[in-house]
């Protein structure tokens, strides 16, 4: 089974930053999918950002330019950099692993842009 914990989380003014991290446990992630994915009051979970096992990243259009996606498969841990964070960057933030057709997810953790 694995376990995702996210963190890093909080709440920031606009145009300020934040780093999420999430760790996995297990041996299958260095060949996972990971994801970053958000979700607002009253709104359907989106994709923010993905990265695949060779390094290839994928961005929402809302957020290109701004956050980073990375990992570091020593230490099983996958990290988005939000950069110029906006209001409209509020919501949770969950991790998603992603390997042989199967999604587990994270718990989740809270980011508040005031403005």
């Amino acid at each position: 089974q694995v376990q995702l914990v996210e963190s890093g989380g909080g709440l920031v003014q606009a145009g300020g930053s934040l780093r999420l991290s999430c760790a996995a446990s297990g041996t299958i992630f260095k060949i996972a999918t990971m994801g970053w994915y958000r979700q607002a009051p009253g709104k359907q979970r989106e994709l923010v950002a993905t990265i695949s096992r060779g390094g290839t990243t994928n961005y929402a259009d809302s957020v290109k330019g701004r956050f980073t996606i990375s990992r570091d498969n020593a230490k099983n841990t996958v990290y988005l950099q939000m950069n110029s964070l906006k209001p409209e960057d509020t919501a949770v933030y969950y991790c998603k692993l992603t390997v042989v057709l199967t999604d587990y997810w994270g718990q989740g953790t809270q980011v508040t842009v005031s403005s």
